[in-house]
């Protein structure tokens, strides 16, 4: 099999009817194994003050109490998860809607970054990459909702759609990680960079050459790195096939072991 391409989409995108009808095109055109692992966004928070529930995020993750983490599973899993699988059926692509959930293939513990309490928003800590290999070699593309199953209590987990895909690309031996962005790329010097390192990029920051929203997108890419994809790379639309720029990890980095995640 070709090397597997795990592509992350933020939910806030997805609303937009003409963003996914040219995802669904790049994915058609594609022509290798995919992943595809979207978020929810906004039409989460509207969906929870449609039903008088708060809505807050500590450290950019969203505090999810039970009866949010109902209405969180319905949208992702039913409203946005569907609506991108027809939009692929659509074009030929044979899309498969998932969540952790579905088979176990993503089991989480609660995540309590500083000791904070999220509620229920978990941390991957297991993916069954036999089962989704099993899926790819059938030529079906998974699309996972961000919601895993927790280990100890059975019970479903907000899970941060970055971290997903993070932990999917880190269970599936050597595949790289693309963020779709509304950027084409890191920009230095006006200039797309085509190649970063984790040194170079990290000197980047520090100097203030990237800056403001394309920080915490750059910080996802290394911690796709950290997290043991072999390579990232941020792009958009346009450079979905072979554009942007990719992150590469310095030889003799971490790597987990493929499998049981």
């Amino acid at each position: 099999m070709d090397r597997i391409t795990v592509v992350k989409v933020g939910g806030n995108e997805l609303d937009d009817p003409a963003f996914l009808a040219g995802l669904s095109r790049a994915v058609a055109g594609f022509g290798q194994p995919l992943v595809l692992v979207h978020g929810g966004g906004r039409e989460i928070s509207a969906a929870l003050d449609a039903a008088g529930l708060p809505v807050q995020f500590i450290d950019g993750l969203r505090v999810t109490s039970p009866a949010a983490m109902a209405v969180m599973q319905q949208v992702v899993c039913g409203t946005i998860n569907k609506r991108v699988v027809t939009s692929l059926l659509a074009l030929g692509v044979p899309a498969l809607g998932l969540s952790g959930l579905d088979l176990g293939l993503l089991r989480c513990e609660p995540h309590r970054p500083a000791g904070a309490d999220l509620g229920r928003v978990g941390l991957v800590t297991t993916v069954e990459a036999a089962t989704i290999h099993t899926l790819l070699a059938q030529g079906w593309l998974p699309v996972f909702a961000p919601v895993a199953l927790g280990e100890a209590d059975g019970l479903s987990y907000n899970v941060n759609a970055d971290m997903v895909a993070q932990a999917i690309a880190a269970a599936l031996s050597g595949a790289e990680l693309l963020f779709i962005s509304n950027v084409p790329g890191v920009l230095l010097d006006e200039q797309v960079v085509p190649e970063l390192d984790v040194t170079a990029t990290n000197s980047a920051i520090a100097r203030g050459a990237i800056h403001g929203g394309m920080v915490p997108k750059v910080r996802a890419a290394l911690a796709a790195l950290e997290a043991g994809a072999s390579s990232a790379r941020i792009t958009n639309l346009a450079g979905f096939a072979a554009g942007g720029t990719r992150f590469r990890r310095a030889e003799g980095g971490r790597r987990k072991a493929e499998g049981r995640w």
